[in-house]
């Protein structure tokens, strides 16, 4: 039988004794070629010289292998890469199709890693343990993490995808069951009682029941009084947020115009541009995907540094039939979640997680058109920012205000959430609940915090939390994502009462220990976030509360006029008309505020119309505590790409595509563009270019 050697630029097909034997005469990597991975594909007619020398101008400035780079921008075929890098590392490609790994060996490793690394521990044959690898320049580093009670190692070689399939075919269920309980129990929904929860709700219900049939003025005064308490800290918060951030727009303001004027020099990004991995997942999002792979392809990022994966639950047939039927780019991938116990947005970024090429992550949502720049304002906001930014939170904005009144509201709303409430808490250094898009997280600190809460229906809240807790910050940036405003009814009512249950659930998680909370948040912190969480919810379902008090102004009765009778009435509700006057002020104030940009200014005669708006949430808040009892891990999943982004009307509905299989992980490469480079000096150096 031929040794080992032999097949050196074969894939390997050969029985476990053959490989022994194989073995036995010669090691699979002896001494590397020294020559160039890119003369070697020159001698092979693999790639043709300008691109090869535009591809080395690249790697200068790129933190990324030269064969990616290749690879990304179609400038030669995997096959020949492998060929070339068979030769180059003296080691043969192994077909892990045909000889499947030993699950065991990936388990001695972890999955998880394995994924991360692109290896896949192979076979063990006397006291050498074989691995594949995708990346053989990296294999020598490797070898130090790898235990060593598994003997020497062996080096065989695999393509990327390759690789991530032999780890799927074995191990596709525990990265499922791993991505469900990746956080530890006691921050996590999926500890929670349920048992306790009903009885507590319960007697709430009748305590309340009973409290109105016999004492009706002490129950309404004590709902009362908490409704002006908490109305009165949220605005208390706004105000110092909103101040917050305006001092440090103006300090930003004053530094754009020294730099426009010439008197300060910007400071250029000298380190290489980093691989970013960005996870979409998506969920019936048949009308959507073709939209989606467009917009993703206006972004100017290398894309041999761009990894985008497409992440549908394995259940979804839709929108697999709609991937199978699209034409993916290299820089593009689907990434499908196996079916479980919870079909959630956080549960598959944890699965997601695993097969992100980068070490910067971020997510954006299924509808989402991010400004073309985004990604390198992201590399370079973590360049620049201190080793305790855990996260980038990017602005939401939406691209159909016009549609109806609700899609306006909709739109004022959340320009000051992310505007003037995120950044100014973001600025005061307090908990920011994150938004669930345009988000960007160091992968090494996100993973030290457990990454999300695959039961938790508002994710991206709760990892807010978790990351001050741990030591980390969130610090805004400076970049625009748009998507579609929900704007019909109830739809509207269903997201925002996801939001809220997941507020409430994040809130009683943390609360499990208030003492802890207080130790970890600091007192300033662990009071906002009561705001921020409680209040907030408080806020919604009390809302009928605070708008009876208008009857004071009235002769109409209210169960509390008769409290307020003689001098007291005569200080009390002056104050509390005054508290509400200034609350509904300064909403309106932020919000126009917050689109004084010339995209959004038309909506300023539309800011008193919040007003109404707000009322809406009160059906939502209610709806959620109703599914907090029933049915607290439920995804009440909002439909995209009702209306089209270019033109503001309703997108034309999509026919539906044929039934067809969904094959994770591959695509068909398309036609690149010309990519900016980060600054620098450029030296091409042929003879150095190894891999």
């Amino acid at each position: 039988m031929a040794s080992i050697r032999a097949l050196a630029t074969e894939p390997i097909d050969l029985t476990l004794d053959g490989m022994a034997s194989g073995v036995t005469e010669a090691g699979v990597v002896s001494t590397r070629d020294q020559r160039p991975l890119g003369q070697m594909l020159i001698e092979d007619g693999a790639v043709q010289p300008r691109d090869l020398l535009k591809a080395l101008a690249m790697r200068q400035r790129q933190s990324v292998r030269l064969g990616e780079i290749l690879l990304a921008n179609g400038w030669v075929e995997e096959p020949a890469l492998l060929r070339a890098l068979t030769r180059q590392w003296r080691a043969p490609i192994i077909d892990l199709v045909k000889m499947p790994p030993d699950p065991r060996l990936i388990d001695a490793l972890g999955a998880g890693f394995c994924l991360a690394k692109g290896v896949v521990p192979w076979r063990r044959v006397g006291g050498v343990t074989y691995i594949a690898t995708a990346r053989p320049d990296e294999f020598a580093d490797l070898q130090k993490r790898l235990p060593r009670d598994m003997g020497e190692f062996r080096m065989l070689l695999c393509s990327e995808n390759a690789a991530r399939e032999a780890l799927l075919q074995t191990r596709r269920t525990l990265l499922a069951r791993q991505a469900e309980t990746r956080l530890p129990g006691a921050f996590s929904c999926r500890t929670r009682d349920e048992r306790q929860t009903r009885r507590l709700a319960i007697a709430l219900v009748a305590l309340a029941g009973l409290g109105l049939a016999f004492k009706p003025g002490a129950v309404i005064a004590v709902l009362t009084l908490w409704a002006v308490l908490t109305l009165f800290a949220s605005m208390l918060l706004k105000l110092f947020s909103f101040a917050a951030i305006l001092k440090r727009s103006s300090a930003e303001g004053a530094i754009r115009r020294e730099i426009a004027s010439g008197r300060l020099a910007r400071p250029q990004m000298t380190a290489p541009l980093p691989v970013i991995s960005v996870m979409v997942p998506l969920f019936a999002e048949a009308n959507i995907a073709e939209r989606l792979i467009s917009r993703l392809a206006q972004l100017d990022y290398p894309r041999e540094l761009m990894d985008i994966l497409l992440v549908v639950e394995t259940t979804d047939k839709v929108t697999c039939a709609a991937l199978e039927t699209a034409m993916l780019p290299r820089w593009m991938r689907v990434v499908t979640v196996p079916e479980g116990p919870v079909q959630t947005k956080p549960r598959a970024l944890n699965y997601a997680l695993n097969f992100c090429r980068g070490q910067i992550v971020g997510i954006w949502d299924a509808e989402d058109r991010p400004e073309p720049d985004q990604l390198h304002k992201v590399a370079r906001g973590f360049h620049e920012a201190a080793p305790d930014v855990a996260c980038l939170q990017g602005v939401l904005d939406y691209y159909n205000p016009r549609s109806n009144w609700l899609a306006r509201a909709f739109t004022l709303e959340y320009a000051a959430w992310f505007r003037g409430t995120l950044a100014g808490a973001a600025a005061l250094n307090l908990v920011v609940p994150l938004g669930g898009t345009t988000l960007f997280f160091r992968r090494a600190l996100l993973e030290n915090v457990g990454g999300w809460d695959a039961w938790n229906v508002t994710e991206d809240a709760d990892l807010g939390v978790r990351l001050v807790r741990h030591g980390y910050r969130t610090e805004m940036l400076d970049s625009i994502t748009h998507e579609e405003a929900n704007c019909r009814l109830l739809p509207w009512i269903k997201q925002r009462s996801r939001w809220l249950k997941g507020f409430a659930m994040t809130w009683g998680v943390h609360m499990r220990d208030p003492v802890g909370l207080w130790r970890d948040l600091g007192p300033r912190r662990f009071l906002a976030l009561q705001v921020q969480l409680a209040a907030s919810v408080s806020q919604y379902l009390l809302a009928p509360v605070l708008w009876s008090f208008w009857l004071l102004c009235t002769s109409w009765p209210h169960p509390v006029r008769s409290m307020l009778e003689g001098h007291m009435a005569g200080s009390i509700i002056p104050v509390l008309l005054a508290l509400f006057l200034a609350s509904e002020v300064l909403n309106m104030v932020i919000a126009a505020w917050a689109v004084r940009g010339k995209e959004h200014r038309h909506l300023w005669p539309w800011v008193p119309s919040l007003h109404l708006y707000f009322p809406l949430g009160c059906l939502a808040a209610w709806k959620a505590m109703h599914e907090i009892i029933r049915k607290p891990f439920y995804w009440d999943k909002t439909q995209h790409g009702i209306y089209d982004a270019a033109s503001d009307a309703p997108a034309a509905p999509a026919e539906a595509p044929p039934k067809a299989r969904l094959i994770p992980m591959q695509g068909k490469a398309q036609a690149p563009r010309r990519q900016p480079l980060a600054p620098g000096p450029v030296e091409l150096d042929l003879i150095g270019q190894v891999g």
